[in-house]
């Protein structure tokens, strides 16, 4: 059973994890900076790897305007490890199986929403094209991404809750985000 969807202007949920390297992530500790907590699927989702490739991609430029990013699998560290943990991750990962922050932020299932990302063939190329075929699935396949755009005081700014299981928060409203 998942909370109540958060809404933008609202206090962020405050959370406590480990990332994949053992070290300790506290949403508390990035007050006085500008955050993105981001939800995804599963590891071997070559949606979500592609969306990760994204972010890798454009974190650089982000970082310098002065975003960090926190990311959650709902897979065991193992597997994320097995997955992506031989890239130089630029941001922390931390492994949710349970999900307990997932429920925190409403992070919501969806069949229907599942469904939707059928006709988005170009998506599924693009990453089968970066080498990210997919695998077994370690949570639920019908977990639908959402991303979180908090400010230095902890207050959320964009709330984004995915239309399907390959939608997340444009790069470009991220930048809006952090202005000039």
């Amino acid at each position: 059973m998942s909370m109540a969807k958060l809404l933008k202007g609202q206090l962020a949920n405050e959370f406590e994890a480990e990332d994949i390297e053992g070290k300790a992530i506290s949403l508390k500790k990035y007050r006085g900076r500008k955050v993105m907590v981001s939800f995804f699927r599963y590891v071997a989702c070559p949606l979500c790897n592609l969306r990760m490739h994204e972010l890798i991609t454009h974190y650089k430029k982000l970082h310098k305007k002065g975003l960090h990013i926190i990311a959650l699998f709902q897979s065991p560290k193992e597997k994320i490890l097995k997955y992506v943990g031989k890239q130089k991750l630029p941001f922390p990962i931390v492994p949710d199986p349970e999900k307990e922050i997932y429920k925190l932020y409403g992070v919501e299932e969806s069949l229907f929403k599942s469904l939707k990302t059928i006709g988005k063939i170009e998506k599924f190329k693009e990453a089968k094209n970066l080498g990210f075929k997919g695998g077994e699935s370690d949570g639920s396949k019908i977990t639908v991404p959402a991303d979180f755009l908090i400010d230095e005081k902890g207050i959320i700014k964009k709330v984004y809750y995915g239309r399907d299981i390959s939608d997340h928060l444009p790069i470009e409203e991220i930048e809006e985000f952090l202005g000039d």
